[in-house]
């Protein structure tokens, strides 16, 4: 029962969630101007998020239930592995440029799976 719910969840929340991600991206590659190549709302289980390297960005359907704050958050960090695929110092300064307080929303987002 529980498999069928997540499922039907799924499905009644992807679009708003598809919505959601590609206005940010719009607004935050407006500052980057990277490419994006396809971007996939799925059902993930234990991400929120993820770069392929031939630019395509996967993104979670729960992200619709995050404060937006931490949704901009995962879809910058997404956005920025773009030009930077590894987390280098080079990498979290590109993250900084827009999102400057993202080691703090990422605190938050880790106090938010705990809470689950």
């Amino acid at each position: 029962m529980l498999m069928r719910r997540n499922r039907r969840e799924y499905i009644r929340r992807r679009e708003d969630t598809r919505a959601l991600v590609h206005a940010r991206i719009a607004h935050y590659n407006s500052f980057y101007k990277l490419t994006v190549g396809r971007v996939f709302i799925k059902n993930h289980k234990s991400r929120w998020g993820s770069c392929s390297k031939l630019g395509n960005l996967n993104f979670n359907y729960k992200l619709v239930h995050l404060p937006l704050q931490i949704t901009d958050y995962i879809i910058v960090h997404e956005l920025c592995h773009l030009a930077e695929f590894n987390h280098s110092p080079k990498f979290w300064a590109l993250v900084a440029r827009t999102t400057p307080n993202h080691l703090r929303l990422r605190r938050q987002l880790r106090a938010l799976e705990r809470a689950r």
